[in-house]
């Protein structure tokens, strides 16, 4: 089990944004928010329920034909339905004009039968824990 951040109610927020700030990129030595990948304003919360919150996070590859972008949102997937400390939903976007096949990328990374039968590639899987995992 991964070591989580963040504590339910109203830091919902940021605890979200605890959670990916650390992961790292696939590539580089450097977390998501070292390479301003994520951010401080790129998640949203809202309230949809009693203790059951819509988590939206808006994230920026490095650059529009970005061939990771696929890889980066399943991290951030895998790691917040990990992490989150309560009740969630969780919507995961490219922020708009940031690549240039992001409508593809959005659909792909928000499917749930995709993101499980990614998972299930060892290689893929591999890749996504050494992202994921907190540095010790």
């Amino acid at each position: 089990r991964v070591p989580c951040a963040g504590e339910p109610g109203h830091g919902a927020g940021q605890s979200a944004r605890d959670i990916i700030r650390t992961i790292r990129d696939p590539e580089k030595p450097n977390t998501l928010e070292e390479l301003e990948v994520v951010t401080e304003s790129c998640v949203e919360v809202h309230e949809i329920g009693e203790d059951e919150y819509l988590v939206i996070i808006r994230f920026t590859p490095t650059v529009p034909h970005c061939s990771l972008a696929t890889l980066i949102g399943l991290c951030l997937r895998i790691k917040l339905q990990r992490c989150l400390p309560f009740k969630h939903k969780l919507e995961i976007y490219i922020s708009e004009g940031a690549h240039s096949t992001e409508e593809d990328i959005n659909k792909q990374i928000n499917d749930k039968e995709r993101v499980a039968a990614a998972m299930e590639n060892p290689n893929l899987r591999e890749i996504v824990e050494q992202c994921v995992t907190e540095p010790d």
